[in-house]
């Protein structure tokens, strides 16, 4: 299936062989999980996970605009969370950057993160 990547410097440059997101003939944009990684020092930002996840959607913000696509455009999140117990400090976060109709999403616990954040978002957009 015929596919072209995009990529912000205003986010995280990736780090293996992926892209920070893929548009597809269909039009769907697929972004790679952002974490809290300040792009200008490629760092952790500092503070809890309110602080991360808004970093995070920073982050996404600027690979969406590469795509030419906002927040409006998301249909599905899938959020990671290394805690289920900053599940209330995200999700008032992303509360903030989302409107009604809301994306889908699903969210998870998981054991590790990379650079032991907190949180990492990835999301689809149409």
């Amino acid at each position: 299936m015929p596919r072209e990547t995009f990529a912000s410097s205003n986010a995280p440059a990736a780090i293996g062989p992926y892209s920070q997101g893929v548009k597809t003939i269909h039009g769907l944009v697929f972004l790679s999980g952002q974490t809290p990684i300040d792009p200008a020092t490629g760092e952790l930002v500092a503070g809890g996970v309110t602080e991360q996840t808004q970093q995070v959607f920073k982050n996404i913000a600027a690979v969406l605009g590469a795509a030419g696509k906002t927040f409006d455009d998301v249909a599905k999140c899938n959020v990671y969370l290394a805690d289920m117990a900053d599940f209330a400090a995200m999700n008032a976060v992303y509360g903030s950057i989302f409107a009604a109709p809301f994306p889908a999403r699903t969210t998870v616990a998981v054991r590790e993160l990379p650079k032991k954040c907190l949180v990492e978002i990835e999301c689809i957009a149409q």
